[in-house]
């Protein structure tokens, strides 16, 4: 995209061209970020700086329209497409979904059959449950019975967080997904839009997804462009997360997809919403760098 509509909360829309925004000072940029629209179909968009590998400042969006005269066939969208179809196929012939946090971005579709509760050592139902016991986590219930035999498709965040972008229905289904062995959730309980978080008394984890708009200069805070009250912190583990994903330079998490398994609270002041990575698990959290 060469231009985008910028809707600040308090003033008039303004389109920016490529070259208009990149001349603003980082300040104004960074004000301005959660701001941007597609001037064609109106999705969420992104400014991208110009990054150290040589990719140039632009204007992105990963919800444009089928129909939208600024989308173009992209790498990113290709993948996205593919992993719908292959979720829905899944689901179509599973009846479960069991979330697979070990698996690469790519990796193929698994079917399993859930196991026997009592094949399991207590040391591992201990293992697979969240700090706190089953009392922080909602809407949650025991491993089906063993004679019901369910056969569970096991996917990675990758393949979720791509069909989640490209407008899958799982965010609002009644599919059971399990995030281990022991629990089990309903899918519209337990995918949640940046847009739709809510801080939850009983500090109950979800996976939250959606894109980011920025990091700060000091890399310890991830700033999601579907709203402007909410960050997310990574200081305790800022290193190994941009490793673990080959980030080198900040404008890689420009427009990036992300989905992680956290907790959401406000701060102290009540002024700014924050999602928290379960137990600072970096296999709970996928972050995806736009290729294109």
């Amino acid at each position: 995209m060469l231009d985008a509509r910028c809707q600040p909360e308090n003033g008039p829309a303004v389109t920016y061209s490529v070259f208009g925004f990149q001349a603003l000072t980082e300040a104004e940029q960074e004000s301005l970020r959660q701001s941007l629209f597609c001037p064609g179909c109106g999705a969420k968009a992104y400014f991208r700086r110009a990054s150290s590998d040589g990719k140039q400042a632009c204007f992105g969006s990963l919800y444009h329209d089928d129909d939208c005269p600024e989308f173009r066939p992209s790498t990113s969208r290709t993948e996205a497409e593919q992993a719908l179809r292959e979720l829905a196929q899944a689901l179509d012939e599973s009846d479960a979904l069991r979330l697979d946090f070990s698996a690469p971005v790519t990796e193929p579709v698994r079917r399993d059959c859930q196991q026997n509760e009592g094949q399991g050592t207590a040391k591992r139902e201990a293992e697979a449950r969240p700090r706190g016991g089953a009392r922080g986590v909602e809407d949650v219930s025991p491993k089906l019975a063993d004679a019901a035999a369910p056969k569970v498709a096991a996917l990675g965040l990758g393949k979720i967080l791509k069909s989640l972008l490209r407008g899958s229905e799982l965010a609002s289904s009644d599919l059971w997904v399990y995030t281990d062995e022991k629990y089990r959730w309903r899918a519209k309980n337990l995918f949640v839009n940046f847009a739709d978080a809510e801080p939850n008394e009983r500090g109950s984890p979800k996976m939250y997804w959606g894109t980011l708009s920025h990091a700060d200069k000091a890399m310890a805070w991830l700033n999601p462009a579907d709203c402007r009250d909410l960050g997310i912190p990574i200081d305790k583990f800022s290193a190994a997360l941009l490793k673990r994903f080959g980030i080198s330079d900040r404008a890689e998490l420009e427009g990036a997809g992300i989905i992680l398994f956290g907790k959401c609270f406000w701060n102290k002041d009540k002024t700014r919403k924050i999602i928290r990575l379960w137990n600072d698990d970096l296999s709970r959290i996928l972050i995806l760098p736009s290729k294109d």
